[in-house]
C-alpha cells in the first residue's frame, strides 16, 4: 500500500467510511515509528488532526484491539501493545510458513497484472533505498507481500493474513534500519518475483520462506543473542533512525 492510499495528514472526506481509513493511519504510525510499544492513543488530538468526533477514532481503536495491535485499560484508554521477544520470534515462523505457502500456489495462477504490479513496486522500492526513505520502503514493502497472499487465490489464507501482519507492525520495521538490509531485501524480492514469474512453486515457496526467516535474523541482531530468549517487552519496540 502506499502513502496515496493512507489517510491524508489533514482532513478524512466527510463522505468515506471514518473508521477504516482511521484504522489504517494508526496501523501506518505504528508502523512508521511514530506511536510505540506502550503508548497511549491520544484520541482526542488524532480525531482533531483528522478533522472527525472522537467517536469513530474509539471504534477504530476497539477494532485494532480485537486484531492485537491495541489494548485497551479500564478509564485510561487504548495503547499499543508492546510483544516479547518469544513472541515475535514465534510470528516469525507463523509467517514464513504462510508465505513459502503463498509462493507455491501463487506460482502456479499469477497474472501478468499481478507480476506487472510486484515490478513496479520492487521499482519505487529501489528509488526509496536511493534516498535513504525508511518509511516508504517499509510501506511498500507491506504492500507486495500483501499482493503475493492475494495472488495465491487462497480466501483462508487471505483472511488470517492482516490479523497476523498487524501484530507484525509492532517490531518487523527495526530489522530494516541495519546497513545495506533495504537493499538485501529488496533483492531477495527480485528473485522472488522472477521465480513467480516462472511458474517455479517450488523456487517460490523457498525464496519466500528465506525471505522471512531472514527479516528474523536481521530482528535478532538489532536485539543481540541474549534478547533472543527473553519474554520481556522487545526493545524493538523503541523507534530507530533509517541509516544515511
Amino acid at each position: 500500500m502506499s502513502r496515496r492510499d493512507d489517510i491524508p495528514p489533514t482532513r478524512i472526506p466527510r463522505t468515506a467510511s471514518f473508521v477504516p481509513p482511521i484504522q489504517r493511519e494508526i496501523e501506518r504510525m505504528i508502523g512508521a515509528g511514530e506511536l510505540v510499544g506502550g503508548t497511549r492513543i491520544n484520541e482526542s488530538a488524532l480525531a482533531l488532526r483528522l478533522g472527525i468526533s472522537r467517536g469513530p477514532v474509539r471504534e477504530a481503536c476497539r477494532a485494532l484491539e480485537q486484531i492485537g495491535l491495541l489494548r485497551s485499560e479500564l478509564n485510561r484508554g487504548f495503547f499499543v501493545r508492546e510483544i516479547g521477544t518469544k513472541e515475535a520470534l514465534d510470528l516469525y515462523d507463523i509467517r514464513a510458513g504462510l508465505f513459502g505457502t503463498a509462493g507455491r500456489l501463487a506460482a502456479a495462477i499469477i497474472t501478468t497484472a499481478q507480476l506487472r504490479e510486484m515490478k513496479d513496486l520492487i521499482r519505487r522500492m529501489d528509488e526509496a533505498i536511493e534516498a535513504s526513505d525508511l518509511a516508504t520502503f517499509y510501506t511498500l514493502n507491506n504492500e507486495i507481500h500483501r499482493q503475493v497472499v492475494v495472488a495465491s487465490d487462497n480466501a483462508k489464507l487471505i483472511e488470517m493474513y492482516p490479523l497476523l501482519e498487524a501484530e507484525l507492525h509492532l517490531f518487523r520495521r527495526r530489522g530494516l534500519v541495519l546497513p545495506g538490509s533495504m537493499r538485501v531485501s529488496n533483492d531477495e524480492h527480485k528473485a522472488i518475483v522472477e521465480a513467480l514469474s516462472n511458474g517455479d512453486s517450488t523456487t517460490a515457496a523457498r525464496l519466500l520462506e528465506r525471505h522471512i526467516l531472514a527479516g528474523k535474523a536481521r530482528f535478532l541482531r538489532t536485539l543481540g543473542c541474549s534478547a533472543a530468549i527473553d519474554a520481556r517487552p522487545a526493545p524493538a519496540l523503541k523507534r530507530v533512525p533509517a541509516d544515511s
